[in-house]
């Protein structure tokens, strides 16, 4: 039996209980899907509270570092992001992993799909590491993780993105060193990017 070395961490809880669903109203669904619900729910003392909160449902996604242990280089792609562009962020391009919405496939299809659309790599194998909620105080999706090696013998095409849906993404092959050196200077601030080139350094992928 695991016994810890660590004195056990007293919490205070103030967990709600109980929740229950009273309405749902849609706000917006333009683009993906804009709600206020309201909820009840039993604080520990057995009183009850009523709450609003407002989620946003854009579906699921994933995302992938393509990395290659002999160059010891990754692949990002950079692209334009208009909520950054809104809060001041270097003309509002953003340095990233590739990653997609799922739609109606699984995670590791759809990495598959848009690995070879955004980078012009086509990848047969791939290997998800973990899934993680990027914003949960106010976005739904859970974003999945993964992991592939590359090489130039699976580079189909030049990538970029579909013309059909307007992207435009710059494909960019950065040393792993270099690009951990830009975590630090703030060159790339998106937070699933920094995510998996940490898991890289802190799992030794690329030597």
């Amino acid at each position: 039996m695991f016994k810890s070395n660590h004195k056990q961490s007293k919490t205070i809880k103030h967990i709600l209980k109980n929740i229950h669903i009273i309405q749902t109203e849609i706000l917006s669904d333009n683009w993906y899907v804009l709600k206020k619900i309201t909820y009840h729910g039993t604080n520990p003392d057995g009183s009850t509270v009523t709450q609003s909160r407002e989620t946003y449902d854009r579906g699921n996604g994933a995302t992938i570092l393509l990395f290659n242990k002999q160059s010891q280089t990754v692949i990002l792609t950079r692209q334009f992001r208009m909520p950054t562009y809104i809060n001041g962020n270097d003309g509002g391009y953003l340095i990233e992993c590739c990653a997609g919405l799922l739609d109606k496939d699984n995670p590791e299809d759809c990495i598959k799909r848009e690995t070879e659309e955004e980078t012009g790599y086509r990848v047969s194998s791939v290997e998800k590491v973990f899934e993680a909620y990027m914003s949960p105080g106010s976005v739904t999706e859970i974003l999945y993780f993964f992991i592939a090696e590359y090489s130039g013998d699976i580079k189909v095409n030049n990538g970029g993105g579909l013309f059909e849906e307007n992207e435009n993404i710059e494909v960019m092959e950065i040393p792993f060193f270099n690009a951990l050196q830009m975590i630090k200077t703030g060159e790339i601030k998106d937070g699933k990017t920094i995510m998996l080139l940490q898991y890289a350094q802190i799992n030794n992928l690329i030597n």
